[in-house]
C-alpha cells in the first residue's frame, strides 16, 4: 500500500509540473506573439515610408528645445519634422476605416485629414496670434486648390499623354458651391472696414458679429455637406470602382490592428501638438533671424509641411488617371478647412473670449478669391490635360512671390484685430 500512496504522489508531482511547464510555454508564446506584433507595427507605422529618414528629425527638435539651441533651429526642425507625422496619421486613418465602416471612416477622414492645420490653429489661437493662424489656414487652402491639385494635374496629364483624363464635375459642383460660400464670407467684412458707410468703432462691431453669424451659417453648410457627401448622395463622391476592379482585382486589406492604429494615432498627434506649439512659438522669432516674413511662412511653408501627406497622395491617384480621387482629395481638404476649420476657429475664439472676425485681409482674401474662381474655371468641362495643371502651378508660384516680398512687421499684420478687441474690451462685446 505504501508503495502504491508513493507512486500516486509521484503522478500527481508530475502532472503539476507538466502544467506548469505548459503554462509557462503558453505565457512565453503568448510573448513572444505580443513581441512580434508590436514589432511589426513599428515597422509598419515608423519604416513603411519613405519619409521614415525624416522621423529622425522629431526627437533633434525635442532636443533643440530642451538644450535651447535658438528658436530658429527649434522652428526649422519642427517644421520638417512634421511632414513625417502628417503624412503617418493620414496612414492611420485609412487603416481605422478599414475597421469602422464607410460612415464613421468619412467622418474620421474628415476629422483627421488636416489634424496638423487644426492644431496649429488652436495653438495660435491660445497664444493670441490671430495672424499667424489666419494665415496658415488661407494657405492651406491656396495650397490645396493651386499646389496639389495643379502639380496632380500636371503630373497626371504628363504621364497619360495618350489617354483623355475625364472626372465626374458633380463632386466638383459640391466643393466649389461650398468654397464660394466660405469666400462670400470673408469678402463681407472686408467690405463693411472699407465701406465707410459705418463709423470705425462700430464697424469693428458690426464686423465681430457678423463673422460669427456667418461662422454658424458655414458650419450648418458643412454638416450639411457631410451628410449630402455620405448618405443622401454618397454615389456621387464614390471613385470610378468598376473600372478600378477590372485593373485592380487584389482587395486591399489592413496591416494593423484597430487597437494598435488608434494607439499610433494618439501618439502622433500629441507629438504633432508639442511640434505645433514649438512652431507657433517660434515663428515670429525665425521670421525676424532669416528675414522672410511671417505671411509667407505661414501662408506658404506651413501649408505645404501640413499638406504634404495629400499633396502626395493626389499626384500617385492622377498618375494613376484616377481623377475623381485626386479631386476629392485636394478639393475636399481645401473645403473642410474654408467651411469647417475656419469658422470653428471663430466660434472657438468666442467662447474663450478673443475677438476673431472673418476679416483674413485685402491682399490675402483676394489671392484666395482668384484662387477658387481659377479652379472653379480649370474644372468646368470635366476633362483635365497637363496645361490646366501647369497654369494652377505657376498661378501658386506668383502668390508665393507675392507674400515672399511683403514685408509686414509682426506687430501691424494683425492691427486690425487688435482693433476690434481693443473696442471689445470696451464695450464687453468678447464676453457675450
Amino acid at each position: 500500500m505504501g508503495s502504491l500512496e508513493t507512486y500516486d504522489m509521484e503522478n500527481q508531482q508530475l502532472l503539476k509540473y507538466i502544467h506548469v511547464v505548459k503554462n509557462d510555454e503558453l505565457m512565453s508564446d503568448v510573448q513572444v506573439g505580443m513581441l512580434r506584433m508590436f514589432l511589426g507595427n513599428v515597422g509598419q507605422v515608423l519604416l513603411g515610408t519613405r519619409l521614415c529618414l525624416l522621423l529622425l528629425v522629431v526627437p533633434l527638435a525635442f532636443l533643440a528645445k530642451c538644450f535651447d539651441f535658438g528658436s530658429p533651429w527649434i522652428f526649422a526642425l519642427s517644421l520638417i519634422g512634421l511632414t513625417p507625422l502628417a503624412e503617418r496619421v493620414s496612414f492611420l486613418t485609412e487603416q481605422i476605416t478599414y475597421f469602422t465602416g464607410p460612415t464613421v471612416g468619412g467622418l474620421l477622414n474628415a476629422t483627421c485629414g488636416n489634424a496638423t492645420e487644426l492644431i496649429i490653429a488652436l495653438f495660435a489661437l491660445h497664444q493670441r496670434k490671430i495672424h499667424v493662424l489666419k494665415y496658415s489656414l488661407l494657405g492651406s487652402i491656396i495650397s490645396n486648390l493651386l499646389l496639389v491639385l495643379g502639380s496632380s494635374l500636371l503630373c497626371g496629364g504628363i504621364a497619360n499623354l495618350d489617354k483623355e483624363q475625364r472626372y465626374d464635375r458633380k463632386q466638383v459642383d459640391a466643393n466649389s458651391l461650398l468654397l464660394l460660400l466660405g469666400i462670400l464670407c470673408q469678402i463681407l467684412p472686408i467690405l463693411f472696414r472699407f465701406g465707410g458707410l459705418e463709423a470705425p468703432n462700430a464697424a469693428s462691431s458690426s464686423v465681430l458679429e457678423m463673422s460669427r453669424a456667418s461662422s454658424i451659417v458655414m458650419l450648418i453648410a458643412y454638416a450639411a455637406y457631410i451628410f449630402f457627401q455620405l448618405k443622401s448622395h454618397s454615389r456621387v463622391f464614390e471613385s470610378q470602382e468598376e473600372e478600378e476592379n477590372d485593373e485592380e482585382v487584389k482587395e486591399e486589406k489592413p496591416v494593423i490592428g484597430f487597437c494598435s492604429a488608434f494607439v499610433w494615432l494618439v501618439i502622433m498627434t500629441v507629438i504633432i501638438a508639442i511640434l505645433s506649439e514649438y512652431v507657433v512659438g517660434t515663428i515670429e522669432v525665425a521670421s525676424d533671424t532669416w528675414g522672410i516674413s511671417v505671411s509667407f511662412i505661414s501662408i506658404i511653408l506651413l501649408p505645404i509641411v501640413g499638406n504634404a501627406a495629400e499633396h502626395a497622395g493626389s499626384i500617385i491617384f492622377a498618375y494613376k488617371n484616377k481623377l475623381d480621387i485626386s479631386l476629392g482629395v485636394a478639393m475636399g481638404s481645401a473645403t473642410q478647412i474654408s467651411t469647417f476649420l475656419v469658422p470653428l476657429c471663430v466660434i472657438v475664439a468666442w467662447i474663450m473670449g478673443i475677438p476673431m472676425s472673418l476679416d483674413f485681409g485685402l491682399l490675402q482674401t483676394g489671392c484666395l478669391a482668384f484662387s477658387i474662381l481659377l479652379t472653379a474655371l480649370t474644372l468646368q468641362d470635366g476633362s483635365s490635360h497637363y496645361l490646366k495643371g501647369l497654369i494652377l502651378c505657376l498661378a501658386y508660384v506668383v502668390i508665393g512671390a507675392c507674400f515672399f516680398v511683403q514685408r509686414v512687421p509682426s506687430n501691424q499684420s494683425h492691427a486690425y484685430d487688435l482693433g476690434i478687441q481693443l473696442f471689445s474690451e470696451k464695450l464687453g462685446i468678447s464676453s457675450r
